[in-house]
């Protein structure tokens, strides 16, 4: 299947901004299940430097500076990805936890890559709770991907998605008390629990396509950035999980980037001079190129998911 993605990003300023700095993670990523086919970033009013490059993580990231004086700034992305279906091991014929941590904590076991996703990082901090909850999930000599499955289904269960609960500051120890939240709230709590107990987990940036109601259609702009979690397991690499859904992520699931967590792959950021206060808004849609959506009152989804931009 292939997606077109448009990303449409406000800012409106109640004052000047005279300087501003700005990094966007915005550009699928090519992997084995996935190819970004065009990619196109439009910024007004026209930046006066813009480059490219490759991050830590060998995420696509972008840099642009602004250097005349504007009160609103509209970054657009436009992308074609083309998706195929994911293969996912049966769970009972992945390796037990156990041996994937003790693989995690020796070189020869694993690649320095997946080694550097064991330790905490500045959204996901260790948690004396996450290991607490995480632990009914992993019982002796469980296969790895049948134990991460449980817990997902537990995260689904025991946590609301609420948009108006939390924000992209929410610190972590809130987000367990409270257990509501949104997609990046859930993602790190899971990380965070797989970590705990000694296993490699990173943060997923990307776009779920959603479906509406039946009966219904889909509402222009009305889908959002998505987070989810990958994790380590031997013998396989890496694979994928959905809290927020309970599923295993799909041929609708989209990947932009992954880092240690949503500070790694923020979809823009920056530094301004000036500007005051500021309003933001982001509309989204990921359409299949056989569909185009039509504008309707209704903005009810069936999937949930969320933009932390």
């Amino acid at each position: 299947m292939n997606y077109e993605i448009i990303h449409r990003t406000v800012y409106e300023y109640t004052s000047e901004v005279s300087v501003s700095q700005h990094v966007v993670h915005l550009t699928p990523r090519n992997l084995p299940g996935q190819q970004c086919l065009r990619h196109e970033l439009l910024v007004e009013p026209a930046p006066a430097l813009v480059t490219s490059r490759e991050d830590y993580f060998g995420n696509a990231t972008s840099f642009f500076t602004m250097a005349g004086a504007h009160r609103t700034l509209v970054v657009t992305a436009r992308s074609e990805v083309a998706l195929y279906p994911r293969h996912w091991p049966a769970p009972e014929k992945t390796p037990a936890w156990e041996r994937a941590r003790g693989n995690a904590n020796r070189t020869a076991g694993l690649t320095i890559e997946a080694q550097e996703y064991i330790y905490p990082s500045t959204l996901i901090p260790a948690l004396p709770a996450l290991s607490e909850y995480a632990r009914p999930s992993f019982s002796a000599g469980r296969p790895l991907l049948e134990a991460v499955l449980d817990l997902t289904g537990r995260i689904f269960t025991d946590f609301t998605f609420d948009p108006k609960a939390t924000t992209v500051a929410t610190p972590l120890e809130v987000v367990i008390g409270k257990r509501r939240g949104v997609c990046q709230d859930f993602a790190h709590f899971q990380i965070g629990c797989l970590r705990a107990l000694g296993l490699p987990a990173r943060y997923v940036s990307g776009y779920l396509e959603t479906l509406p109601p039946p009966g219904k259609t889909k509402l222009v702009g009305s889908d959002a950035s998505h987070a989810w979690v990958q994790f380590f397991v031997p013998e396989h690499g890496w694979l994928e999980v959905d809290p927020t859904n309970n599923i295993m992520p799909s041929d609708r699931h989209i990947v932009v980037g992954w880092g240690r967590d949503f500070e790694d792959v923020s979809p823009i950021r920056g530094v301004i001079s000036g500007g005051d206060k500021h309003t933001l808004n982001v509309a989204v849609d990921v359409t299949p190129l056989t569909e185009k959506p039509e504008e309707v009152s209704s903005q009810s989804q069936s999937q949930r998911v969320e933009d932390p931009a």
